[in-house]
């Protein structure tokens, strides 16, 4: 190839190439910082990408968990506050039963006992009735039991069982209300009927306790989770803002150097003008 041509200017296409790659090296930087990821797209890089999709997929499994048990939670909450006011309303039944089994009361004063174990236990019924939450009530739906819930990004369930509190709290001291000396006095011990209600309410608060603790354990280690797992995201795909900023610097230079180099190049072939010269 000859050295002087105006044909072929290798010195404008050397110039040229550098310029291309120059500029595709900034476009590659400025993406990386305008989108402030390493890998933003397969083309970037298929196999981080891929990994990423699915690291994003098992990010957003484990944040629908979460949200599935905070329902629960609410559940869980709302049913050991109707739990509580029943024991304590029943620690109240109990107080009237204690009067009711005394054989010193008037007839006057049995009818004021009774009515008030009338209120008392109309109180435990709405309790036990009202401890619905987004519609369920494991305190007195047979239809929603077991409860099995979502814990986790990978599908698995948390499986607790509710509880018959209509039948087995409220029922057996529904009657109270007309409690003669001796019904008191039966069912003021450990299997009458207040003794089996008041056992029965404190089994269950028991039972549920452990299963708000549950649910708010596995709450937080699903938040540690989805703390390790965008962890791992962001090294894999996250640009380094200061790195790409020093890189976008350079290459503005070099881009401008490339220009300037290409002009030089374009104007060598001027100078073999001067050959024809008289």
């Amino acid at each position: 190839m000859p050295l002087n041509s105006v044909n072929t200017n290798t010195g404008a296409m050397v110039a040229l190439q550098s310029l291309n790659r120059t500029s595709d090296d900034l476009a590659a930087t400025q993406k990386r910082i305008s989108t402030g990821y390493r890998v933003a797209d397969a083309k970037d890089d298929g196999a981080a990408f891929a990994v990423a999709q699915r690291i994003r997929s098992d990010v957003a499994a484990t944040n629908s968990a979460n949200q599935q048990l905070g329902g629960v939670k609410g559940l869980l909450d709302v049913s050991n506050t109707a739990l509580e006011n029943v024991s304590g309303t029943l620690s109240k039944l109990k107080e009237v039963a204690i009067k009711l089994a005394d054989g010193t009361i008037t007839a006057e004063q049995r009818t004021q006992y009774q009515s008030q174990a009338k209120e008392l236990t109309n109180n435990v019924q709405s309790f036990i009735k009202d401890a619905s939450y987004n519609g369920v009530n494991v305190l007195n739906d047979p239809a929603t039991l077991p409860v099995k819930v979502v814990s986790n990004g990978s599908g698995s369930y948390y499986t607790f069982n509710g509880s018959k509190a209509a039948t087995n709290i409220f029922n057996a001291v529904s009657g109270a209300n007309a409690w003669t000396r001796g019904d008191a006095s039966a069912a003021l011990t450990k299997t009458g009927a207040l003794g089996k209600a008041i056992t029965s309410t404190l089994t269950t608060l028991n039972n549920f306790g452990s299963y708000s603790n549950y649910v708010d354990s596995q709450i937080t280690y699903n938040k540690a989770i989805l703390d390790a797992q965008e962890s791992g995201l962001g090294a894999l795909i996250d640009a380094d803002m200061a790195k790409e900023s020093a890189k976008l610097q350079s290459l503005q230079i070099r881009q401008q150097l490339g220009t300037q180099a290409l002009g030089i190049a374009n104007q060598a072939p001027q100078s073999l003008l001067s050959l024809f010269k008289g």
